[in-house]
């Protein structure tokens, strides 16, 4: 049930900009709760990987005085990686085209994390 729910979320959130190609719930220990991800991506390292990199910004921010962090967001040739916390024990994650607009995908997700936090 809770996984339809976090679905239904992600398909949302999907369906808000025509750059985001893939999204999906993960714990902050890794595991993945739903996702909409292509046939190339392994479920399983993308949460590990989320959570590992979400856990390195965590320390990051309080070490660096920013306080508590609200997100991390990477850059690459081909695109970007957007994650946020979605309550204490839950992360949202986006991957977006080059061409996105990451002020409105930043909004998007805002919502989105929002949304599953209370479900969470």
């Amino acid at each position: 049930m809770r996984e339809e729910m976090l679905k239904s979320i992600l398909n949302e959130l999907n369906g808000t900009s025509a750059d985001i190609q893939a999204s999906a719930a993960i714990s902050t220990d890794g595991l993945v709760m739903a996702a909409l991800l292509p046939s190339t991506m392994d479920e399983d390292r993308i949460g590990a990987m989320a959570a590992a990199m979400l856990s390195l910004g965590d320390r990051t921010s309080h070490e660096l005085g920013r306080g508590d962090l609200e997100q991390v967001l990477i850059k690459g040739n081909d695109g970007y990686v957007m994650m946020t916390h979605a309550g204490p024990d839950t992360v949202v994650i986006v991957v977006a085209k080059t061409s996105a607009k990451l002020g409105l995908i930043f909004l998007d997700v805002k919502r989105a994390a929002e949304a599953i936090s209370k479900i969470m």
